[in-house]
């Protein structure tokens, strides 16, 4: 996979750790019970462009979002389209999963997530 540039809007930092310190139950389970010592590094809340994302591996540009209820009102849908459009744009690919998914499938998104990025490093 070719190394591609990613912009960072560096005016988002404040906001990146704020997000980082203040996580959610689900985003701090996949964190410390799975992307924290994955073989392969994963950041948390990583500023691309104008957008902060939950996770990013820049090895296999993967970013992993966790939605919560927000992200099924109307006017949140199109931005996360917005945004996942932006981001599919610079080479990135783009998992999502629900609260619910985190809660009631941990097992299930770690495998998805683990069968994701072993598909994107053969194409490196």
């Amino acid at each position: 996979m070719s190394d591609i540039f990613i912009p960072r809007n560096k005016n988002l930092r404040p906001r990146s750790t704020e997000l980082r310190n203040n996580a959610t139950k689900q985003e701090k389970h996949l964190w410390y019970d799975f992307l924290r010592n994955y073989s392969i590094p994963f950041y948390r809340q990583r500023i691309i462009g104008d957008y902060i994302v939950d996770f990013y591996c820049p090895k296999v540009k993967i970013v992993i979002e966790i939605d919560g209820s927000q992200h099924y009102e109307e006017d949140a849908q199109e931005y996360d389209k917005i945004r996942t459009k932006y981001l599919e744009s610079i080479g990135l690919s783009v998992i999502r999963f629900s609260n619910y998914d985190v809660d009631k499938n941990f097992d299930g998104i770690c495998q998805v997530i683990d069968n994701e990025v072993k598909e994107r490093l053969k194409i490196t």
